[in-house]
């Protein structure tokens, strides 16, 4: 592509992402602060195990929407230049990827907690628990701080409004830094790399793993089919399975692009690849992964009935609020 061409690409992308940015924050926002509600109460008819690690994936979510999006995106697209007299930079830097990791994190998390309660019998009673869920979903939180706070001494405290991965001002030492260099490219290859693999090898195991046990059990009740379908082992376990894949499968889909170029850019800086990563692929990424911030509600509401009764009351009790507001 010639750079007559790209420059028209550029300025079609940054039309989109004016109005995408702030329709997806407010989106965002919305649906995962309602989420967090309606799992916290209870009545979803899921685990106490499996609610917490929702409303934790929720919760991250519902952070990178506001470090990321609201904070980093749209000051960016907007070019709120007000930003750059804040010098809080490196600390949001922190807070951003931070937040990113435990997003990422929890997934993973998740993913192994439906593993184990699927595929291994004997350790699910004593690792499917509340409390399990609580110890696990905890250390990650502070592994993921502590991992994320070399950014705040690559970083200076000052905004660029530029449109990279980098949106803090960085000295030319670092920029130039093969020691630098060589600590984001592991931060990358951390986050989202390994849990790119590993959410695609724990959902392969899981679903070999459902199919082996369905057909032995098909086999053991006979070539009853209609008694077959009413298994309820069965059934709850095709639920569980329903739900980690679509949850994996949103993540590995909307995270694909940007975990392509997070991995080969600080390569391509180094002149260790000669390729170069178009300035849309870069841009694609961004929007892809933060639109994967907001669709678990929505995945939510396909696959469990009882999470799409309690949204359907909030509507209704919104809406009452709003009429009775106007009237």
């Amino acid at each position: 592509m010639d750079a007559f061409h790209e420059l028209q690409l550029r300025a079609i992308i940054r039309g989109i992402e004016k109005i995408y940015y702030p329709i997806l924050a407010a989106f965002g926002v919305t649906v995962n602060a309602v989420t967090i509600v309606i799992l916290s109460r209870g009545k979803c008819g899921l685990s106490k195990c499996v609610t917490r690690y929702l409303v934790a994936m929720a919760a991250a979510d519902l952070l990178v929407i506001i470090t990321d999006l609201i904070l980093r995106q749209i000051p960016i697209i907007h070019r709120m230049y007000i930003v750059l007299t804040i010098p809080v930079c490196n600390i949001h830097a922190v807070l951003l990827y931070a937040a990113t990791d435990c997003s990422v994190w929890f997934t993973v998390t998740f993913s192994f907690d439906r593993f184990v309660a699927i595929c291994c019998q004997t350790l699910k009673t004593k690792y499917c628990t509340e409390r399990m869920a609580a110890v696990v979903l905890g250390t990650v939180t502070v592994l993921s701080g502590l991992k994320n706070i070399p950014w705040y001494f690559m970083f200076t405290s000052q905004y660029t409004l530029l449109e990279s991965s980098w949106f803090c001002y960085v000295t030319i030492h670092v920029a130039l830094s093969r020691v630098w260099g060589t600590i984001e490219f592991i931060q990358y290859i951390l986050t989202p790399g390994i849990p790119f693999i590993l959410v695609l090898l724990i959902n392969a195991v899981t679903v070999r793993y459902i199919l082996v046990a369905s057909r032995a059990r098909q086999r053991l009740r006979g070539p009853r089919s209609a008694e077959s379908t009413r298994d309820p082992e069965m059934n709850g376990r095709r639920k569980s399975i329903i739900l980690l894949l679509m949850i994996s499968s949103n993540f590995i889909l909307l995270w694909a692009v940007f975990m392509l170029c997070s991995i080969l850019r600080p390569a391509c800086s180094f002149k260790c690849l000669p390729v170069r990563i178009p300035f849309y692929v870069w841009e694609m990424g961004f929007m892809l992964q933060l639109l994967s911030c907001c669709t678990n509600t929505c995945i939510y509401a396909v696959t469990q009935t009882k999470f799409r009764e309690q949204l359907k009351n909030a509507v209704k009790y919104a809406f009452a609020l709003i009429i009775k507001y106007i009237k």
